[in-house]
């Protein structure tokens, strides 16, 4: 039998197909939330996975094809967890997480970088500021 045309490949397809419906990028980064001054983008965990498992049967007096001798089936879990939302307001991006705070040190710099880097962007500009007085 052709591997393109066995029913095996097509229900391999079919569960990839339907899974991959699930498995957009706005489900990991959902639809942004606007208000006034405030876009909220809520952030999800994605993980999936799927089986798909045949055989083929046939009986002493049975010519083997495709319509006759397959049995099959597939399966498949997916897991979306919200972690974390993504606020903006006025310029300013923050990170609220929904998952208790990282263990080990790499997991809290990595948590600290967003915080960060608005220190230094305020430090930049608090000098920028006075260096544009001092020219004056």
């Amino acid at each position: 039998m052709d591997e393109k045309k066995h029913p095996l490949s097509e229900l391999m397809g079919s569960t990839m197909d339907k899974i991959q419906l699930l498995a957009d990028s706005n489900t990991v980064v959902g639809e942004p939330i606007v208000t006034d001054d405030v876009t909220i983008l809520p952030i999800s965990r994605l993980s999936f996975g799927f089986g798909v498992g045949g055989a083929d049967f046939t009986t002493k007096n049975q010519k083997p094809t495709a319509d006759n001798c397959f049995g099959g089936g597939s399966g498949a879990g997916v897991n979306i967890d919200p972690i974390a939302f993504l606020v903006v307001r006025d310029g300013n991006v923050r990170i609220l997480p929904l998952l208790p705070p990282a263990e080990g040190v790499i997991g809290r710099v990595v948590d600290m970088v967003p915080e960060l880097v608005d220190k230094v962007t305020d430090f930049v500009e608090k000098q920028q500021e006075k260096k544009d007085k001092t020219d004056i």
